[in-house]
């Protein structure tokens, strides 16, 4: 990935999240249970505010500078996990496996982006993703360990 200018890396990043909007739209479109169709729905939403942050970023460089970075705890149950490939009908768990690996990739693909980056614009750009996704794979794994503690595992 080679950007000319903070638009190409913000049109790459708007992808990236109307991509992750999709995904869990579609996701809660065929879960069977509604929590899981509530936290995938969330995620979607979730998403669709990254999307418009970096679109109102792109219009006005100075909405970031309110923006609160704050450290983010990695439990990293989905490094340990193998990736899995989405299945229709597929048990709640893997759905969540997948989301965290999902989130898992995407706070790699940002974090190997801010160390590539020079302008302090496009590293503080690059810290708030990787805040998001940090969160969202908190998040998921919290849900999933939980879950699984109910299972008693």
């Amino acid at each position: 990935m080679n950007f000319t200018s903070m638009d190409d890396i913000l049109d790459f990043a708007i992808e990236k999240e109307k991509e992750a909007v999709a995904f869990y739209t579609g996701l809660s479109k065929e879960a069977t249970f509604s929590s899981a169709k509530s936290v995938l729905q969330e995620f979607a939403a979730e998403e669709k505010k990254h999307e418009k942050l970096l679109k109102n970023f792109k219009e006005n460089r100075e909405v970031l500078d309110n923006y609160k970075f704050k450290w983010i705890s990695d439990i990293k149950r989905s490094n340990y996990m193998v990736d899995i490939t989405y299945e229709k009908g597929m048990p709640f768990t893997d759905t969540l496996r997948l989301a965290m690996k999902r989130e898992e990739k995407a706070l790699q693909l940002y974090n190997e982006l801010l160390a590539k980056a020079d302008d302090d614009g496009v590293k503080k750009v690059f810290k708030m993703l990787c805040q998001e996704e940090a969160k969202h794979k908190n998040i998921l794994e919290t849900i999933y360990d939980d879950h699984m503690a109910q299972q008693g595992d």
